[in-house]
């Protein structure tokens, strides 16, 4: 089945190559009954997927349950999942089958499945390698045909190795793995989806259409998006809401995204930091680093005495916080490259160094630039997603950089 109709089918908007690979390994693992594990961030849309595994399988006429492990409370999730006998627990009244029970030929979806307790997770990885399992409160083993699709916005990994999550378990659900990638790593769809959700909205609350001005196009393209689609979806049915005109410039779109630049120093107004990608506000920083970095060490070369060495430079209120950072050579690697410098350490320094430096940073990303163009043969929208840049900014550096193609 082509993909375009899985995505008409199941209301699938994007054509990113990566939402596409997902789409094609689902399509793939359908008519198996392999264990499949949904990665990606919450708000992706990973609860999509399992519905395309199990509508294109043998199983698409039985049952198909979803289940939310994180929404049901630690001490009732083993009878939720393989039912109870009556009298086994306090308010178990009568005999009650499980999901895996009901769903015996169908399919069952466990979403946020590294949320079970660990023992829940030793159950659950008997059933998966047995097809068997015990009521809470009965020593009669039952057994059932369910093919288990689950889905995770947790590092695995991680929760393997504090404890959280049983590693047995996450090689039997991770059979075939299928990753749904972040709204940023696909901004070549975020309008696309704006549109359909601001077309969907203007039908329900019956008003003219949303339309985005180019500089409000390439914001919403460049924001974090930490909520991914569920984020856009619900802000843009407040713009629809309050905005009385239809027509969304910069500014006021601005007003709608929550500032967020995960994990990056905080050295840049909100304004500015909403306006930039997150790798292009990093290299800004970086860049603004070396340039007080080198106004400094010409500040001090400047008063170097005739005997080689300088003459103490005492830092002044205009002078920059980031200006006190210097890469020290003298320092084991292990301790790191960065320290503060003290006004008393004077080190000699000469001129060559202080070109040397200011170019480093610019000639390693104009090495990166060139390489992600001969990669993708020149195609510069393809290198800009690799670089995590825009392609305006791409066509800048190049000019910049007089990089020929």
């Amino acid at each position: 089945m082509e993909i375009q109709s899985i995505k008409m089918r199941f209301g699938i908007i994007g054509n990113s190559p990566y939402l596409n690979r997902a789409i094609d390994v689902a399509v793939q693992v359908a008519p198996t009954d392999l264990t499949v594990l949904v990665t990606g961030e919450s708000g992706t849309g990973k609860e999509v997927f399992p519905k395309i595994i199990h509508q294109l399988s043998s199983r698409k006429h039985g049952h198909y349950i979803a289940v939310n492990c994180g929404a049901i409370p630690e001490g009732t999730i083993d009878s939720e999942l393989f039912g109870h006998e009556k009298g086994s627990f306090t308010g178990a009244s009568d005999t009650r089958k499980g999901y895996f029970e009901v769903a015996s030929g169908g399919t069952i979806f466990l979403d946020e499945v590294a949320e079970l307790p660990i023992s829940t997770q030793v159950r659950l990885l008997r059933v998966l390698e047995t097809g068997e399992f015990l009521k809470v409160g009965s020593s009669k083993v039952q057994k059932t045909d369910v093919r288990v699709v689950a889905a995770t916005n947790v590092n695995i990994q991680k929760a393997i190795s504090e404890g959280k999550f049983r590693e047995d378990l996450y090689y039997r659900l991770n059979s075939v793995p299928i990753y749904i990638p972040p709204l940023r790593e696909r901004k070549e769809d975020i309008h696309l989806i704006f549109r359909k959700f601001a077309s969907d909205f203007a039908e329900k609350y019956r008003m003219p259409m949303l339309k985005l001005t180019p500089g409000a196009v390439e914001i919403l393209e460049n924001y974090y998006w930490p909520g991914n689609i569920r984020q856009l979806k619900n802000i843009t049915e407040q713009i629809s809401i309050i905005e009385p005109s239809k027509e969304i410039n910069g500014d006021t779109l601005k007003k709608y995204l929550p500032h967020h630049q995960k994990d990056l120093p905080v050295l840049y107004n909100k304004k500015e930091s909403e306006t930039l990608s997150e790798r292009e506000l990093l290299y800004k920083v970086l860049f603004d680093m070396q340039k007080d970095l080198t106004e400094l060490k010409r500040v001090v070369y400047s008063n170097m005495n005739s005997d080689g060495h300088t003459a103490p430079v005492k830092p002044t209120e205009d002078m920059p916080v980031r200006s006190l950072i210097h890469f020290d050579r003298d320092k084991p690697s292990d301790q790191g490259p960065i320290i503060i410098s003290k006004p008393e350490e004077n080190h000699p320094i000469t001129e060559s160094e202080v070109i040397g430096e200011s170019l480093s940073l610019q000639d390693n990303e104009k090495e990166m630039i060139r390489k992600a163009l001969s990669r993708h043969r020149g195609k510069r929208k393809a290198a800009a997603n690799e670089l995590g840049i825009s392609e305006r900014t791409l066509y800048r550096k190049i000019k910049e950089y007089n990089i020929k193609q």
